[in-house]
């Protein structure tokens, strides 16, 4: 058997062109016996050889060698020819290299291929064809729905004559997403003439039919005796441009049901999904689904900061899928609480925890045993132990202290894997306590996976969300210290939604210790949110490149610097032709003007109070009040911080201010690192012209120049080995302050930024238009962390004003409140945009109807970042099945889905 390699592509000089392969003659993959093949004119490459006939199928590859001696191979899956099918042939492979656009590229990604594209009743063997001379078209074409085939539309016989009801029909069998199909070469005439199209398995016709120019075959070299010719095309041209998919946002606890207790579960999510795909929506998108629960009550609330990055969180397991109580009066008590919580407008976190908690204990203590001995039980306890253990005796050893602060427990404080395993021995005291957790969170699992696998069936993508963070005190801090570093406190630098930065209170990650096993930890989280989702957005994404690290004495973000970083030196501040005073550019700048300006008659109280007077007007805060955090334990002493009066919030707050009114910040020393928002202090306000310019010099480079590829290599060096497990869509939210290096490595690893209109990354535009988003993006019109259109709408009456007249077209004033038609006209705008996703609140698209969007505005808002003591209590108006029945809504989305293109199949 003959086998003769073409390769069309086109090279630069002293460039050279191999072949890997399976089969012995062409190397066994191994890369010191590779094939280069020889320089054809106008761009082909050949080479020519003998195998044995074989059962097993070639798959090879091909890859450039450059000058420097780099490997260039192509992207994507081997090539295959099947030579078992056709065994006393020989073979003609006339190839293309792959390497597909970007576009198509996100397509191969298992969330379409599994989920949007996955094969169904397309999906069959290659017709074999006995002939001694075959023409066997290939084509890779992963864009395209499960009741659809690709077809060939062409001049000859075989191909339709152009008769759109006789086209080659292609098929893909197992080797989805490569399309292929076999026809008599003796019976072809050349030139062929042919386009590619996409056949409609119900209604047996063409969909649509490539767009340009017919594709040509001039012809064929002279190939004597039995042969199969291969031709390998690419690129199908689509008339609909690039694919685009509509979606929805909404946080699992938002969701209303009748089933539901007080806030929204797994389950909903079913009835859920089945809506979004009603009005002709691809993905469902939600908040973090992980364990919270630290303190018992409201602060518990925040999804972002997980007491497990394994664990799902017990608020969201639906009571009636896990079973009834034998009591009918338990029952009958626990129903009524149900209908009363789920009349409540809110969320009521703490109350619903503290119900749906009892209840696990009463069901775990009737049937837990019986569930322990089942092999369903079994197989998840076995999946899933390594992190379930000490998960579970975390819970109970929290509880058992009355703190999540592992440094309180005693013997338990440093983590011991015996000690720990010895609580959930048979016989032990402490058994029960323990392994209800296990009951809990296999029950949680089958919900969740109840809910995705509903999703998967439905050509629906569910979308998770991976927080950048952790608790401090939380089971990986606890079992795995090392790889954070526990002192330090992650967050945010200063945005338009968070003027004073953000300060979450996570560790921030030790990567120097994660990279020793390549990231294992990271690869661990992301295979367990494999189980679940099929493309995840990744909180932050910055943070993979530097984070914002705030100082353990420090309450607000402000005195943060980024880590890691490239510190100043005092010698390289004063190379810019200033002196470095330590004392004017590193301790608070007080002053009586400023003080008087801040505080006004309460000036003098505040001085005998809280600062030392050094004469001349100059002030120090007294050691007892040096620092945010000692500040803050004064007045929140015995008290919660909800409960802080205004004037004593006014006195603290003041307080903050002035011990971050300073030029530096400190790392260590001689390690310097200018202040964020530094020109706008008092304290730079009042330096002298010359110094002002030359600090504005040196912050602008910091900033914004001096770490770009440091940082791009800190970020290249994790994204890669994590955003690889399961091979899903990702989504990176890349908001804030977004080095240059950020974009240029998300577009290389193909991942999608988050584009929002209110928010530009353009620095010189007021307002970001959807039309200008790229298409590697999700573009949507407000986030959890921000107030929805309407509430946007009231929040800056000049805004509002220049964003209806300049971004929507609109003349004359704007209407006061966001009307039905002007969120619909920004829904509108959104759903054209060119972006791959269009992925929009709930809140956003209920605003189009004035029947079911809610009369609070304000209360829809998801979080107040700049609170850390937030309640995440938002819940939906209406109930699911209220929503599946508002006919009048529904078609108005469902028809701009379809007249926008978010809707296809292929």
């Amino acid at each position: 058997m003959r086998l003769t390699f073409n390769l069309h592509y086109y090279t630069t000089l002293g460039q050279q062109i191999f072949l890997s392969g399976s089969y012995d003659e062409l190397g066994a993959w191994d890369p010191f016996k590779t094939i280069p093949l020889e320089s054809k004119p106008n761009g082909f490459w050949e080479i020519s050889l003998d195998l044995q006939p074989s059962d097993e199928r070639l798959e090879y590859k091909y890859f450039m060698l450059d000058t420097s001696g780099n490997k260039h191979w192509e992207w994507g899956n081997n090539h295959f020819i099947d030579l078992k099918s056709h065994p006393q042939h020989d073979f003609y492979i006339a190839d293309k290299w792959n390497n597909p656009s970007p576009a198509e590229k996100i397509l191969y990604k298992a969330s379409f291929q599994n989920v949007i594209m996955k094969p169904g009743k397309n999906k069959a063997p290659i017709a074999d064809l006995e002939d001694d001379r075959i023409f066997q078209l290939r084509i890779r074409v992963p864009r395209i729905g499960g009741n659809y085939k690709v077809c060939v539309l062409g001049n000859q016989n075989q191909m339709g004559n152009w008769d759109r009801a006789k086209p080659l029909i292609l098929e893909c069998g197992d080797d989805f997403p490569v399309w292929s199909g076999q026809i008599n070469l003796d019976e072809l005439h050349f030139p062929i003439h042919y386009k590619f199209g996409i056949w409609d398995v119900r209604e047996e016709k063409i969909a649509t039919l490539e767009e340009g120019f017919d594709r040509e075959l001039a012809g064929i070299p002279e190939l004597p005796g039995r042969v199969v010719f291969v031709k390998t095309d690419r690129n199908f041209r689509y008339p609909l441009g690039n694919w685009k998919g509509a979606g929805v946002a909404v946080p699992v606890f938002s969701l209303r049901s009748g089933n539901s207790f007080g806030s929204g579960d797994f389950t909903d999510l079913i009835d859920f999904i089945d809506w979004a795909k009603s009005v002709g929506m691809k993905m469902v998108q939600v908040l973090p689904v992980n364990e919270t629960v630290a303190s018992h009550n409201w602060l518990d609330s925040y999804p972002y900061k997980s007491i497990s990055v394994m664990a799902l969180h017990p608020i969201y397991l639906n009571l009636d899928k896990i079973g009834r109580l034998n009591d009918p009066k338990l029952m009958e008590e626990f129903a009524a609480h149900q209908e009363q919580l789920n009349q409540e407008i809110h969320v009521d976190y703490p109350e619903v925890h503290r119900l749906k908690s009892r209840y696990y204990k009463l069901i775990f203590d009737q049937d837990g045993e019986k569930l322990f001995n089942s092999n369903s039980f079994k197989q998840f306890f076995r999946a899933n132990k390594d992190w379930l253990v000490p998960y579970a005796a975390f819970v109970y050893l929290r509880d058992q202290f009355k703190t999540p602060d592992f440094r309180q427990w005693g013997d338990f404080r440093r983590y011991d894997r015996y000690k720990i395993e010895a609580l959930s021995e048979p016989g032990a005291p402490t058994r029960d306590d323990v392994v209800v957790h296990y009951f809990i969170q296999y029950h949680l699992d089958k919900q969740l996976k109840e809910a995705a696998n509903h999703a998967r069936k439905n050509g629906i993508i569910l979308k998770g969300d991976i927080p950048i963070g952790i608790s401090p005190n939380s089971v990986e801090a606890w079992t795995e210290p090392h790889l954070f570093n526990l002192d330090s406190q992650a967050g945010a630098p200063p945005d338009d939604f968070a003027v004073k930065g953000q300060n979450w209170g996570f560790p921030t990650y030790n990567w120097e210790e994660m990279a020793k096993d390549n990231y294992s930890w990271w690869v661990r989280r992301m295979q367990k949110m494999t189980d679940y989702f099929d493309t995840y957005r990744i909180d932050h994404i910055l943070g993979f490149f530097r984070i914002w690290e705030v100082p353990s004495d420090s309450v607000e973000a402000l005195l943060g610097h980024f880590n890691p970083a490239l510190p100043l030196s005092a010698e390289e501040i004063e190379s810019h032709g200033i002196r470095f005073d330590y004392e004017r550019f590193t301790q608070p700048y007080i002053r009586h003007h400023l003080l008087v300006e801040r505080f006004g008659e309460e000036t003098e109280q505040i001085i005998a109070q809280y600062l030392d007077d050094l004469n001349n007007q100059k002030y120090r805060l007294k050691e007892q009040f040096d620092t945010q955090q000692k500040i803050n334990t004064h007045f929140l002493k015995g008290i919660e911080e909800e409960d802080l009066d205004d004037e004593k919030r006014k006195i603290r707050d003041g307080l903050f201010d002035l011990a971050a009114n300073v030029i530096l910040v400190s790392t260590g020393y001689n390690q310097w690192h200018p202040r964020i928002s530094m020109t706008k202090t008092s304290s730079f306000d009042e330096l002298d012209y010359w110094t002002k310019e030359r600090l504005t010099e040196i912050y602008n480079n910091y900033f914004y120049k001096r770490h770009e590829e440091f940082w791009y290599a800190k970020g290249m060096e994790k994204l890669p080995a994590i955003t690889t497990v399961g091979d899903l869509l990702v989504c990176g939210e890349d908001l804030g302050m977004i080095p240059a290096c950020v974009p240029k490595a998300m577009d290389e690893l193909n991942i999608l930024s988050l584009e929002i209109q209110r928010m530009p990354k353009d620095p010189n535009k007021k307002f970001a238009h959807p039309a200008d988003a790229p298409y590697l993006s999700v573009c949507t019109t407000s986030t959890h962390d921000m107030s929805t259109i309407r509430g946007w709408w009231e929040e800056d009456r000049a805004k509002t004003q220049l964003f209806y007249n300049q971004e929507l077209g609109n003349w004359g004033a704007a209407p006061y409140f966001a009307e039905p038609e002007i969120c619909q006209q920004i829904v509108t705008q959104h759903l054209y945009s060119p972006a791959m996703w269009v992925t929009l609140p709930i809140q956003d698209l209920l605003a189009m109807d004035s029947e079911l969007r809610w009369d609070e505005t304000q209360q829809e808002q998801i979080n107040l970042p700049a609170n850390v003591r937030h309640k995440w209590r938002f819940r939906m108006k209406q109930s699911i099945d209220e929503l599946k029945k508002a006919d009048k809504f529904n078609e108005l989305l469902r028809s701009l889905i379809k007249s926008t293109g978010r809707n296809s199949d292929y």
